[in-house]
C-alpha cells in the first residue's frame, strides 16, 4: 500500500471535511453548504462509503480528502500530502542518498546485461562455435524472425570471454559478479558463470534485460536449463517470460495462456498465439498473478498432464485464487439480516494438454489445435473436481464429505449465483449425494464466511468502490507517452462537444498532481518526463513507477485513437458514478429538492450519451484530420 492510500485509509472524509465545515447528515449522506460558492440551499455532499465529495450546485466540484484540503486551503499537492500524512500519523521517507546510490549501482548492472545480451547475440549469429546452438534452433523450428525478436544469444566455451569482453567496455568483475553474469571463486578469482549454452535474455515486463535463461547444447550429464541467480535485477519469482512482448496481446484477447517453457512462449509467439507467457521454471507465484492482473483477469494455466504437472497446476490455481482480487456480494441470512461475502473477481482456467506433449510440441506440429484446445479449457471448478474424483473412492463416505468440503471454496469463489447453483449440483451428481445436501453446505459457509467478513465502512453498510481496473493509470500513462498527445485528445473531445480532460478527471490524488504537472510542463513547453519526476513527490513518482503499459510503436493517429478512447472509457466511468450519486439523492430528497436534482440528472445524461457516442461510434474522422495538421505544422 503506498502512502496516499495509507492516508485514505486512516483518514475518513466526513471527519476532514467536517473539520471545515458543519456537515448534515441526509440519509446515507452528509450536506453543507459549498465552502467554494456562495449559495442558499445546500449542495455540497460528502459519500462515506466512496470517501468522495461532491458540490452539485454552481460550482460542480468534486474529488476526494486530497483535492478538498488542496482546494480549501490552497495548497498543492506536495503540501497536501505533509498536512494529511501528519494527521494520519504516516511518516513520510524523502528519497535517502543510500537509495540514489543503489538507484545508480543497478543501472550499472542494467547496462552490464544488456551488453552482455548483444555480445551474446552477435556470438548466436556469427560466431563459428555456436554452429550447434544454430543447427538446434533449427531443430525446433524458430525463424530468424524469432531468434532476432527474443535476442536468442550463445556463450562461448572459454572460462573469460564474457569478462573479457564486459571489461574491456568499462565494468568491473565486481560489478558483473553482482549482475549474476561472473562467478566468484574462494580466492576472489572470478570466471563467466554461463559456457556452451544457448542464451535466452529474460525481460521485465518494460522490457529490460535483467537476466538470462540458458540451455544446454548437450544430452546428458549436465542441467538441460541455469538460469541467473538472484540479483539486484533478477528475481524469477517476480518475472514471467515473454509478457513484455505478450501485453497488448493479451489486452486483445482478453485472457494470457501461462505455460511452463521458454521454447512453449517462443514457439507459441512465432505461430502468432502472442498472448502466452512462461513462470520461469517455478511455481507460479502470487507476484506473478498479480502482474498478469494488470492486463487481464482471465487466466488459463496450460501446465504438463503428469502426475508433477498436475499437482504443479494445484498450487498454481491455488495461488491465483488467493492473489486475485474479490468482489463483496451480499448474502442474508435465515433472519433477512446482510452481510457480504467475497466472490472472485476473476477467471480462472485449466488448458489440458493430450498425454505427452507440451505447447511447443503441440504449436510446432498441429498449430491449428491451440486455439482449440484454449477455448475448450476446463473452469477451475471443473478440473479441480475431476482431480479429486481421480483420487476418491466414492463408495466411502468420509472421502465423498472429503470432496465436498474441498470443494465449497471453490464454489463460493463463482460470482454468478445461477453458476454457482449449477456446479454446487454437477458436484452432487458426481458424488451420488442429494443435491440439497452440497447447496446446504455452500450456503452455510457462505453465511459462516459472511459473518467473519468485515462490514465496509459507512451509514449504508454497502461496499466501498473498488475499481476493476486502472482507468486513471492508464490514461496517465498513455497521455505521458507523447507530448503532443494531450492537446489533440482535447482538441477531439471539444470537436465533439465534450470538455476537455482536466486534473478533476482524476480520483487518485497522486495521477491528478502527476496530471497537473504535466500540464504545467506542457504549457511552458518543457514536457520532459525526467523533468516532471523532479518536480513530483516521491509518492507520485511510486505511482508513476506502477501505471499499466499502453501499447508500444504505434503511429500517431494509432496514438490519437488509444488516448482518446482512454479518456472517453474514464470519463464515462466518472459520470456513471456521478449519475449513482444523483439518482440516490433523489430517491431520498424530499419533494422540494428532489426537482434539483433531476435537472442535473438531465445534464448527467446529456453528457453520458456525447461520451458514449464518441466512445462506441467510432467517430474519428476528426481525428484523422488533427492527425494530418499535426503533421503539416511538425514538417512546417
Amino acid at each position: 500500500m503506498g502512502v496516499v492510500d495509507e492516508i485514505k485509509e486512516r483518514l475518513d472524509i466526513v471527519d476532514v471535511i467536517g473539520a471545515y465545515v458543519p456537515l448534515q447528515r441526509a440519509g446515507r449522506y452528509y450536506r453543507a453548504l459549498c465552502p467554494f460558492h456562495a449559495e442558499k440551499t445546500p449542495s455540497f455532499y460528502v459519500f462515506p462509503d466512496s470517501q468522495r465529495w461532491h458540490c452539485f450546485g454552481a460550482c460542480g466540484e468534486g474529488g476526494d480528502i486530497f483535492t478538498f484540503v488542496m482546494k480549501r486551503e490552497g495548497w498543492d499537492f506536495a503540501a497536501a500530502l505533509e498536512e494529511l500524512a501528519r494527521r494520519a500519523g504516516v511518516v513520510l521517507r524523502p528519497r535517502t542518498l543510500e537509495q540514489t546510490r543503489v538507484d545508480e549501482e543497478n543501472a550499472r548492472l542494467q547496462a552490464a546485461v544488456a551488453e552482455t545480451a548483444r555480445y551474446y547475440h552477435h556470438l548466436l549469429l556469427h560466431a563459428p562455435e555456436a554452429a550447434r546452438a544454430r543447427e538446434y534452433l533449427a531443430r525446433r523450428g524458430l525463424s530468424s524472425e524469432t531468434i532476432l525478436r527474443f535476442q536468442l544469444g550463445y556463450s562461448l566455451p572459454a572460462w573469460d570471454a564474457l569478462r573479457a569482453h564486459l571489461t574491456g567496455r568499462g565494468f568491473t568483475p565486481a560489478e558483473l559478479v553482482r549482475a549474476g553474469l561472473l562467478v566468484e571463486r574462494e580466492d576472489g578469482s572470478t570466471y563467466d558463470r554461463f559456457r556452451d549454452r544457448l542464451m535466452i535474455p529474460i525481460r521485465d515486463p518494460h522490457g529490460t534485460t535483467v537476466g538470462f535463461g540458458a540451455r544446454t547444447l548437450e544430452t546428458e550429464g549436465v542441467p538441460k536449463y541455469i538460469n541467473s541467480p538472484q540479483t539486484p535485477l533478477f528475481d524469477k519469482g517476480r518475472l514471467l517470460f515473454g509478457l513484455d512482448m505478450a501485453r497488448d496481446a493479451i489486452r486483445r484477447e482478453e485472457c494470457v495462456v501461462v505455460v511452463e517453457g521458454y521454447m512453449d512462449v517462443m514457439q507459441a509467439h512465432q505461430a502468432g498465439f502472442g498472448n502466452v507467457v512462461a513462470q520461469m521454471g517455478t511455481a507460479l507465484t502470487e507476484t506473478q498473478v498479480r502482474l498478469l492482473k494488470r492486463y487481464t483477469r482471465r487466466l488459463i494455466l496450460a501446465l504438463d498432464p503428469d502426475a508433477a504437472g498436475v499437482q504443479a497446476t494445484l498450487r498454481g490455481l491455488e495461488v491465483a485464487r488467493e492473489a486475485m482480487d474479490r468482489e463483496l456480494t451480499p448474502v442474508f441470512n435465515p433472519r433477512g439480516l446482510v452481510g457480504f461475502e467475497r466472490r472472485l473477481g476473476a477467471e480462472i482456467r485449466v488448458l489440458t494438454l493430450p498425454s505427452g506433449s507440451d505447447p511447443d510440441d503441440l504449436i510446432r506440429q498441429d498449430p491449428a489445435r491451440w486455439p482449440l484446445l484454449v477455448r475448450e479449457s476446463l473452469p477451475v471448478v471443473e478440473f479441480v473436481l475431476q482431480q479429486l474424483l481421480r483420487q476418491t473412492d466414492l463408495e466411502d463416505a468420509k472421502g465423498r464429505a472429503r470432496v465436498v468440503e474441498a470443494m465449497i471454496p471453490l464454489l463460493r469463489d463463482v460470482g454468478d449465483p445461477v453458476e454457482r447453483e449449477t456446479y454446487a449440483q454437477k458436484v452432487a451428481r458426481a458424488l451420488r449425494v442429494d443435491a440439497r445436501t452440497v447447496l446446504s453446505r455452500l450456503h452455510e459457509a457462505e453465511r459462516q464466511a459472511a459473518q467473519r467478513t468485515p462490514i465496509p465502512a459507512g451509514p449504508a453498510r454497502v461496499p466501498k468502490e473498488t475499481p476493476v481496473a486502472d482507468l486513471e493509470g492508464y490514461c496517465l500513462a498513455t497521455l505521458l507517452r507523447q507530448p503532443w498527445l494531450l492537446g489533440a485528445v482535447n482538441r477531439t473531445l471539444e470537436e465533439w462537444d465534450i470538455p476537455p480532460l482536466g486534473p478533476g478527471d482524476f480520483n487518485d490524488p497522486a495521477c491528478r498532481a502527476a496530471f497537473a504537472a504535466w500540464e504545467g510542463l506542457l504549457m511552458g513547453g518543457a514536457a520532459d518526463p525526467a523533468r516532471l519526476r523532479e518536480q513530483l513527490p516521491e509518492a507520485v513518482v511510486l505511482r508513476l513507477d506502477s501505471l499499466p503499459e499502453p501499447p508500444s510503436d504505434l503511429s500517431d493517429e494509432q496514438w490519437l485513437r488509444e488516448g482518446v478512447q482512454a479518456v472517453l472509457r474514464l470519463r464515462e466511468r466518472n459520470l456513471r458514478r456521478t449519475k449513482a450519486e444523483l439518482r440516490a439523492l433523489t430517491e431520498e430528497s424530499p419533494p422540494s429538492e428532489a426537482d434539483r436534482y433531476g435537472q442535473a440528472l438531465e445534464e448527467n445524461a446529456r453528457a453520458l450519451l456525447r461520451v458514449q457516442q464518441a466512445l462506441y461510434n467510432r467517430c474519428w474522422a476528426s481525428s484523422s484530420l488533427w492527425i494530418e495538421e499535426l503533421s503539416e505544422g511538425e514538417a512546417r
